[in-house]
């Protein structure tokens, strides 16, 4: 897999929630801080304002995307001096946002004023897996409609509120993979941009060829036994500026992100699958049970077969027992 894909793979946990919402004037609807969610908003039809702290409000017209990759609080209304009210559930709130994915309170449906039709969206993440590259993002990704641009994006928005909007035999398997589509065109959409002249992160990593290539090797083959001259020569560069431009893009070596990465993905299978702990030690590249047992104690403060049996009581339904 690509680095994207193996990302939103690893990071993810549960299934994406969405809601297709229509709001009359005056409206407001304030969305609370969920750690370890993201969530993003399409304005379909209208227009609306965004709040969020220590910001000023931000206008949205038919066609933006706004995604918020850290989990915080915000609010969107018609207007800036629109108010959410009291209680947290309005009775004419819609069913289907109450399916969505973060808290809200709700502000009364309005007096039949202009309307805004908002797909919302949001993914539950598993904090231990979050990848660095999500927290490189702003608190706020905007991508402003410009017609004629990214069709991609807008073909996958149509479809899933096509679905949310007269969901048919299927809709279960579809709009969680129109979910993780349109959630890979933002990130493609940010990561795509040209970054500054010496700029760092993952934006800048991922449109550098260099280092690219030696994250794609690294995710295409975590039990290969790398070292810095083989990533290199993946690179195709020499040894020393290798390493150079790896850190001085992602802040750190190479071999510390692939340790790091070895070890988030060996998280995963722990908890996705039934693999014994030598098979799993073998496929992220350690040699013997007890130095990926070592290696992960150290990373995740306990034992991997501890960590396993952690994550399945977690997962279990209220009121099972063994």
């Amino acid at each position: 897999m690509d680095v994207l894909s193996d990302v939103l793979a690893i990071m993810r946990t549960g299934r994406p929630r969405s809601a297709q919402v229509t709001w009359h004037a005056p409206w407001a609807q304030r969305f609370a801080p969920v750690p370890g969610a993201v969530g993003f908003h399409v304005i379909l039809r209208g227009s609306c304002w965004l709040m969020q702290p220590g910001a000023d409000p931000l206008p949205l017209s038919a066609g933006d995307v706004v995604f918020r990759p850290h989990g915080r609080g915000h609010t969107l209304a018609d207007d800036p001096s629109t108010r959410p009210v009291a209680p947290a559930c309005h009775p004419n709130e819609p069913a289907a946002l109450r399916r969505y994915a973060v808290d809200t309170v709700g502000a009364p449906s309005g007096d039949g004023g202009p309307a805004a039709v908002v797909l919302c969206g949001a993914y539950e993440l598993d904090p231990a897996l979050v990848h660095p590259l999500l927290h490189d993002l702003p608190e706020l990704v905007h991508i402003p409609a410009h017609l004629g641009r990214r069709p991609e994006l807008r073909a996958t928005v149509d479809l899933l509120a096509a679905e949310l909007a007269q969901p048919r035999p299927g809709a279960d398997a579809l709009i969680p993979a129109l979910l993780d589509t349109l959630l890979l065109y933002i990130l493609r959409s940010w990561f795509d941009r040209r970054p500054a002249p010496r700029a760092t992160g993952w934006a800048a990593a991922l449109n550098d060829p260099a280092v690219a290539a030696a994250l794609q090797a690294m995710h295409d083959d975590p039990a290969r036994p790398w070292t810095v001259a083989a990533l290199a020569a993946e690179a195709g560069l020499s040894r020393a500026p290798f390493a150079r431009r790896f850190t001085a893009l992602l802040g750190q070596p190479p071999l510390t992100y692939l340790t790091w990465w070895r070890l988030t993905a060996a998280a995963r299978l722990l908890r996705q699958s039934d693999a014994p702990l030598n098979v799993i030690a073998g496929r992220v590249g350690y040699t013997s049970s007890f130095a990926f047992a070592n290696a992960f104690k150290r990373r995740y403060g306990t034992a991997p077969g501890r960590y396993r049996g952690r994550g399945r009581r977690a997962a279990e339904p209220a009121g099972v027992k063994k």
